[in-house]
C-alpha cells in the first residue's frame, strides 16, 4: 500500500476534495549510473510523515486545502509505454484549481506530465531545475532515456516557452545543440553568485508554467541520494528563493520532483520538505 503524503487521513484529503493530488511513479527503467530511483517515491512518502505540516517560512498549514496521494503507478514493459501510462494518468488528474504532483522515479517520466498538462493548457511554459541539460537526442540506444526528457520536451513546447536552471553537466553535443538552437540555460554558479537574475528571465515565459524539478539541482550536501550527483549544486536557500519568485511571479498549474533514490533518510526528508514547501507557494 502507497504511504500517504505527510501521514494525512484527514477527510479533506481524499481525491474527490483535495486541491492537491500526488502521483507516485516508483519507475527507474533507464537509470545509467546510480539505482535506487524506484525506491524514492515512497521513500520521500515514508520521511513526510515526521514533516511539520506548520510551514515555517510560509507561516501557513498547506495541508488544509487537501493533500491526497494517489496510488502509486505501476512500471510498464518499456519506457515508451511507461511515458504514455504516465499521460494519461496525469490527464485523468488534471483540473482547473487543482495541482497534479508527479512523484518520481526516474526524470524520463516527466515528458509524459507535460503531455498532459498541454493537453489542457497549449499554451504552457516549462521551468526545469536540473544539474544536466538532458538534451541528448537518444542515450543508451533509447530516445525515452532520463537523459534525453528535455529533448522530448522540448520537441512539443516551443524553444522561447523554456527556461532550464542549475545545469552544470552537458555533453559537447548538448552544448552546441544549445548554443546553434538559443536555449536558455543558467548555470548553478550563475544563480548562486547572483549573475543572473530568475525574474528577468521569467518575463520571457508564459503565465502559466510546469515545473520539472530534478533533485540532482541541489549539492550533495543537500541531497545526495540521486542516480547522478554533481558537485558545486544549488543550497537549500537558494532553490527555496528562486521557487518562491518563479511561484509568485508565474501561475504553476503543475509540477514533478524526480530522481530521488531511496536508502538515505536524510535525502528523503529533505525531498519531502521541497515537496510541501512547493505545494505551499502554489496555494498562496
Amino acid at each position: 500500500m502507497t504511504p500517504t503524503f505527510l501521514g494525512l487521513s484527514d477527510p479533506c484529503c481524499t481525491p474527490e476534495k483535495a486541491a492537491v493530488r500526488i502521483l507516485p511513479v516508483p519507475y527507474e527503467g533507464t537509470v545509467t549510473y546510480g539505482k535506487g530511483a524506484a525506491g524514492g517515491p515512497r521513500a520521500a512518502l515514508e520521511a513526510s510523515a515526521q514533516v511539520e505540516l506548520y510551514d515555517e517560512a510560509l507561516r501557513a498549514e498547506p495541508w488544509r486545502r487537501g493533500i491526497a496521494t494517489l496510488p502509486a503507478l505501476r512500471a510498464r514493459k518499456t519506457p515508451a509505454r511507461m511515458v504514455q501510462a504516465v499521460e494519461r494518468e496525469v490527464a485523468r488528474h488534471v483540473a482547473p484549481g487543482r495541482c497534479v504532483v508527479t512523484l518520481g522515479g526516474e526524470h524520463s517520466i516527466s515528458s509524459g506530465a507535460v503531455a498532459a498538462h498541454l493537453a489542457a493548457c497549449p499554451g504552457l511554459g516549462v521551468v526545469q531545475f536540473d544539474a544536466h541539460a538532458d538534451l541528448r537526442d537518444r542515450y543508451a540506444g533509447s530516445p525515452w532515456n532520463h537523459a534525453c526528457v528535455m529533448a522530448r520536451i522540448r520537441e512539443r513546447v516551443p524553444a522561447a516557452r523554456v527556461l532550464q536552471l542549475g545545469i552544470r553537466s552537458l555533453s559537447g553535443e548538448e552544448a552546441a545543440l544549445a548554443g546553434r538552437k538559443r536555449y536558455r540555460l543558467v548555470s548553478a554558479r550563475d544563480l548562486i553568485e547572483k549573475r543572473v537574475r530568475l525574474a528577468d528571465r521569467l518575463r520571457r515565459l508564459p503565465r502559466h508554467i510546469y515545473v520539472t524539478f530534478d533533485v540532482d539541482v541541489f549539492d550533495p550536501a543537500v541531497i545526495r541520494a540521486t542516480g547522478t550527483p554533481e558537485p558545486g549544486g544549488l543550497d537549500w536557500y537558494t532553490v527555496m528563493d528562486l521557487l518562491e519568485t518563479l511561484f509568485v511571479a508565474k501561475q504553476v498549474i503543475g509540477f514533478d520532483v524526480v530522481e530521488l533514490s531511496g536508502g538515505d533518510p536524510t535525502s528523503a526528508f529533505a525531498a519531502a520538505r521541497l515537496l510541501y514547501r512547493m505545494i505551499g507557494l502554489w496555494q498562496r
